[in-house]
């Protein structure tokens, strides 16, 4: 079966080999055509992508030639893998496949939150993980962006914070705070913003021990508040702080992801 993979750089895998295209238009094609696999994409929306809103007179002929190119792709391909197609289908073109990462990882994220829903945190931090294990790196990560893609990226980035937020709610609901808490200084690092991370740091160092640097973790975040946005953290996160200050654990954080 081919598997068309966006998280990270374009792939097309089919019997062990990657047969994606090499021309940027190309793959910028592909890419927006296995992010919306089974679903028609207008013509004009493949024209936004390729020109922005400056698309040249030849568009149309150019954007048939790109298909005819990936269709010569998937023609290629053995007689058993070829289950997958691009059709022309009204306002565009639709590419009919099985099977994408992306939409992998939509529905393992699905099945991790039902558990997580359902009281199971070990079967859903587990299953949360295999989604994130799709994840090769930055989505479309060898694509020229257009205002398209840029959208797509933006909300698969987005969805994938948002995954690893639950998945380390999970692990700390197992008590999994000494392990957690270097992949949270890293995620605090890059997301300085997050108010959700921050907290769940400042929560794993208490459960872990380490009052102190749990203290010194809020203070981190209250300074890069106000130095970038101005206001103090959430009120929940604020409680958080007072919890560690008299040792008493009142479930701020799971208010503040819950919110979140």
């Amino acid at each position: 079966m081919v598997t068309f993979n966006v998280l990270g750089q374009l792939e097309v895998i089919a019997g062990g080999r990657d047969l994606a295209p090499t021309a940027p238009r190309v793959k910028a094609v592909l890419a927006l055509l296995a992010l919306n696999a089974n679903r028609a994409v207008s013509t004009d929306t493949l024209f936004a992508e390729l020109w922005d809103d400056r698309p040249p007179r030849s568009a149309a002929t150019t954007l048939q030639t790109y298909v005819y190119q990936l269709r010569r792709i998937l023609d290629s391909l053995p007689q058993g893998e070829r289950r997958c197609d691009i059709v022309t289908k009204a306002p565009g073109y639709e590419l009919r496949t099985g099977r994408t990462d992306a939409e992998c990882f939509l529905a393992l994220a699905e099945q991790g939150r039902c558990l997580w829903r359902q009281g199971h945190a070990a079967e859903a931090a587990e299953r949360l993980r295999q989604a994130l294990g799709l994840w090769r790196g930055q989505a479309l990560a060898d694509i020229n962006l257009g205002p398209e893609l840029t959208i797509h990226k933006a909300h698969l980035c987005e969805l994938r914070l948002r995954v690893l937020e639950l998945r380390i709610q999970a692990d700390a609901r197992l008590g999994r705070h000494q392990e957690l808490i270097p992949e949270l200084r890293s995620l605090v690092a890059e997301h300085r913003l997050n108010e959700r991370l921050h907290a769940q740091l400042i929560d794993s160092l208490r459960a872990a021990g380490y009052r102190a640097e749990a203290l010194r973790a809020y203070q981190d975040l209250r300074r890069v508040l106000r130095t970038e946005l101005g206001p103090e953290p959430a009120p929940e996160v604020q409680r958080l702080q007072a919890e560690v200050l008299s040792g008493v654990h009142g479930g701020s954080v799971s208010a503040l992801l819950r919110t979140g």
